[in-house]
Parts: C-alpha cells; sequence; structure tokens
C-alpha cells in the first residue's frame, strides 16, 4: 500500500521560497515508471498540477509556472520535494503530494506577511 505524507513549512513570507517534502512509504520512488506530482487547491479555486518527477529522475512541469519551480527527490529517504520561489499571496494553497490515485492529505502553505 503506497502512503504519501506531506511535510511543510506552513507559513512562508512574499518573496521567499516554499519547500514542502512528501515522504513515501509502502513503494520505493525509483521503482518502475511513474510520476510523483505535486497538486495545489488554492481558496475558490480547483485543483492545479503544478509539476512531477519521474521515477528516471526527469521533470516535467506546469508552464505557467515553470520558471519558479523545482522538484527533486531524495532516494535515500525516499522523498521527492517541491520548491517554489518567489511566492506571492496567490500561491497560498493546500499543497499534495500524488501518485496515480494515491494522494496525501495535505500540508496548508500560507503565504503573507
Amino acid at each position: 500500500q503506497v502512503q504519501l505524507q506531506e511535510s511543510g513549512p506552513g507559513l512562508v513570507k512574499p518573496s521567499q521560497t516554499l519547500y514542502p517534502t512528501c515522504t513515501v512509504s509502502g513503494y520505493s520512488i525509483p521503482t518502475t515508471y511513474h510520476w510523483w506530482n505535486w497538486v495545489r487547491q488554492s481558496p475558490g479555486k480547483g485543483l492545479e498540477w503544478r509539476g512531477a518527477i519521474a521515477s528516471d529522475g526527469r521533470n516535467f512541469y506546469s508552464p505557467s509556472l515553470k520558471s519558479r519551480t523545482s522538484i527533486s527527490r531524495d532516494t535515500f529517504k525516499n522523498q521527492f520535494s517541491l520548491q517554489l520561489s518567489s511566492v506571492t499571496p496567490e500561491d497560498t494553497a493546500v499543497y499534495y503530494c500524488t501518485r496515480g490515485n494515491y494522494w496525501g492529505q495535505g500540508t496548508q502553505v500560507t503565504v503573507s506577511s
């Protein structure tokens, strides 16, 4: 059973970088080809896909945030992380890590001074 658990800073100031991390259990990230995704939901908006890192290490990003987004992984810790730089209050959202139909519970990140 794949389980994903997000952890994050909670509160980030404008212009800083937010960096939630997803810890995966029950499955090794490099095993078989999958996309490990970051999805967010802002207040009053639908789900937005932000990007992914594949099992082979390749990255895929949403064009709208590509210049500010980086996704990396730590195969030793079986984690993958999102870095979103130069944040604004519009980046306030619940951030989810997913793999197919497997989702974490989400971590609330608020951008505020």
